[in-house]
């Protein structure tokens, strides 16, 4: 199946709720600062942005009148430091916005902000665009029940979002993973599993493969390699189960291949049983939390009724449990997904 007929329709955009918001202030998700997406579209001129190779990337870099780009740095730089450290304005005399670029592709068409310190020429990115609901529960679902922690603020209709580090899917397909070891490409698989786990059982969907980054970590003597996703914009929204699982997207394929030349079954059903017990122990840790989100979720309009009913009816017929045909929102799916979870790691712990 190709990657159109897993995905036919535009997502559109969720606005956020009150009581989405009212968590969002609880902790600290909120920006003091106002700042607004369509500020920055008032830009008065743009360049194309090339790679090293000379290649377009689909990012343009633009410009503004000088009044306007005076207010917008001191806001941008305002907005980096609340979301790097406590909001201390002291250190905005030591910053400067070096690029601010525009996305032409994609839904979410973000702005990628380039802040440098000039004291030792360190630079980080981070990244404004539409506050879309199911983006922003994907972001704080990322941030709770991943093995990394995420920061984004909120601003009415505008979400800034920190740049994750990493070397993007397709680019490390192309270029880096031939020139891997056999024990390296053994872990890779590995992750790619544990990560195609994690996606489902989230409904994270339409991880393709510049939609996620995979993080190579330097360990003794080896290198080990993680993957991450950037993108959260298909958090709990399609109906069909196939978008929530990576292994189906064609740009995976050598991904998909290294699984099936590396791993035996056996070793297969373990990394996703591993994926699954380290997602519940998350969920316990994090309960109160947990399940504040998934309240709000489960009252939430985050897709239409008919991919809430095909995507509750397949997973009923994954698992067989009752609490998906009870569902009636993507927010409820998400609640039997996590009590499937976190019941069957009950059973093996009290098993064992």
């Amino acid at each position: 199946m190709s990657d159109e007929q897993l995905m036919v329709f535009k997502k559109p955009s969720y606005p956020i709720n009150p009581a989405f918001l009212e968590y969002l202030e609880r902790f600290d998700r909120v920006s003091k600062v106002s700042i607004y997406y369509d500020d920055l579209l008032r830009f008065s001129g743009s360049i194309t942005v090339f790679d090293k190779n000379e290649v377009d990337t689909l990012w343009i870099r633009v410009y503004y009148n000088e009044f306007e780009r005076a207010e917008i740095d001191l806001n941008l730089k305002k907005i980096y430091s609340y979301l790097h450290s406590d909001g201390n304005t002291d250190i905005i005399k030591f910053l400067n916005v070096d690029a601010i670029d525009y996305c032409t592709f994609g839904n979410s068409k973000p702005f990628r902000i380039k802040v440098r310190n000039i004291l030792n020429d360190n630079y980080t990115y981070f990244y404004v665009k539409k506050a879309d609901a199911s983006r922003v529960y994907g972001l704080e679902l990322e941030h709770i029940l991943s093995p990394d922690k995420i920061h984004f603020l909120v601003y009415k209709d505008t979400l800034i979002e920190e740049h994750i580090m990493g070397i993007p899917g397709d680019v490390f397909m192309e270029t880096l993973l031939i020139n891997c070891t056999e024990v390296e490409k053994s872990q890779i698989a590995k992750e790619f599993v544990k990560f195609n786990e994690r996606c489902m059982i989230r409904l994270l969907g339409d991880m393709r493969a510049y939609n996620y980054v995979i993080v190579p970590i330097h360990d003794f003597d080896q290198v080990v390699f993680k993957i991450r996703p950037i993108d959260f914009d298909q958090q709990c929204y399609e109906g069909n189960l196939k978008v929530y699982r990576p292994q189906f997207f064609k740009e995976n394929y050598p991904m998909v291949k290294l699984v099936k030349d590396k791993l035996e079954n056996s070793s297969i059903e373990q990394y996703k049983n591993e994926e699954r017990a380290a997602l519940a122990k998350r969920i316990f840790s994090n309960e109160t939390r947990v399940n504040k989100l998934l309240h709000i979720m489960g009252n939430d309009n985050l897709a239409p009724d008919s991919h809430v009913e095909q995507l509750k009816m397949e997973l009923y017929r994954l698992t067989h449990d009752i609490n998906f045909k009870r569902a009636n929102s993507m927010g409820k799916v998400l609640d039997s997904a996590f009590d499937f979870v976190t019941r069957n790691y009950k059973n093996v712990f009290i098993t064992n």
